[in-house]
């Protein structure tokens, strides 16, 4: 009987790859599994719970199940929910934009900076605006840096300066200014009705009113921003999640030398 079994998954399960239709990965390939979770601004009731697979529904997944639900006020409750996933994406057709580089680490870079530049350079960042977020800007720049990757401040050929968080872009474009900077980098966190996209936007519009855009090498990260995201912007690199002060300090350098910054 175990033997019989085994056919039949072995006939019932699809276990071809097919990268010009990929599809999310759960128990089994191309089984399309994926847990979504939202609220909806109803009471916790059997009616909402029917609503909420309804809308599974209408999002793309194929018997939908509502795994849990709970009430967070009066009017409002969360749902978790799984469901099979019924569309697909060509992975061969992707392209996306990214900081095309090898990377380098603190020593090359140091010594990048003494062949090709053959002075200190100085980096300025920030979360700017209201974003109370440091943890990003944190990891770039401090000295102990953040999983095992030194931050910017530790690098011999590189004076960096942290100002921290809710920074007015006006008053860290006048810091710039005053430090003569050669790199500014922005750390963006809040996202909310896209108020980080406002706020990288009047920054460029600031520098340009300011003479200063072709004069500094501009780069914005945070778990929202992308290089594609940034470049849109008017900066010259974006870097989301997963990146560190190296890669920001390979690009940073590489490009003063290649925009001839002295």
């Amino acid at each position: 009987m175990s033997g019989g079994l085994y056919s039949l998954d072995k006939k019932e399960f699809d276990r071809t790859l097919d990268l010009k239709n990929i599809k999310p990965y759960g128990d089994t390939m191309n089984d399309g599994k994926v847990q979504v979770s939202f609220t909806l601004p109803v009471e916790d009731s059997e009616k909402s719970t029917e609503a909420a697979r309804l809308l599974a529904e209408k999002m793309g997944l194929e018997e939908p199940d509502v795994v849990c639900h709970k009430k967070l006020d009066r009017e409002f409750t969360f749902y978790v929910l799984y469901g099979s996933l019924k569309y697909g994406v060509d992975y061969t057709s992707i392209s996306v934009k990214t900081v095309d580089i090898k990377t380098m680490n603190m020593k090359e870079i140091n010594e990048y900076i003494k062949e090709n530049i053959k002075r200190k350079i100085v980096i300025v960042g920030a979360s700017t605006g209201t974003d109370a977020h440091t943890v990003g800007i944190d990891a770039i720049m401090n000295m102990k840096g953040y999983a095992g990757h030194y931050g910017l401040e530790r690098y011999d050929m590189i004076d960096a300066y942290n100002l921290g968080s809710q920074v007015e872009n006006e008053e860290f474009v006048k810091k710039a200014i005053e430090l003569n900077a050669d790199v500014l980098l922005v750390s963006q966190t809040v996202t909310q009705k896209n108020i980080h996209i406002k706020n990288l936007v009047n920054l460029v519009e600031i520098l340009e009113a300011e003479g200063l855009r072709d004069k500094v090498i501009l780069a914005c990260g945070g778990p929202r921003i992308t290089h594609e995201l940034a470049k849109e912007l008017g900066y010259d690199a974006g870097f989301g999640m997963g990146k560190f002060a190296d890669d920001v300090a390979t690009f940073a350098v590489t490009e003063m030398v290649k925009r001839n910054f002295n």
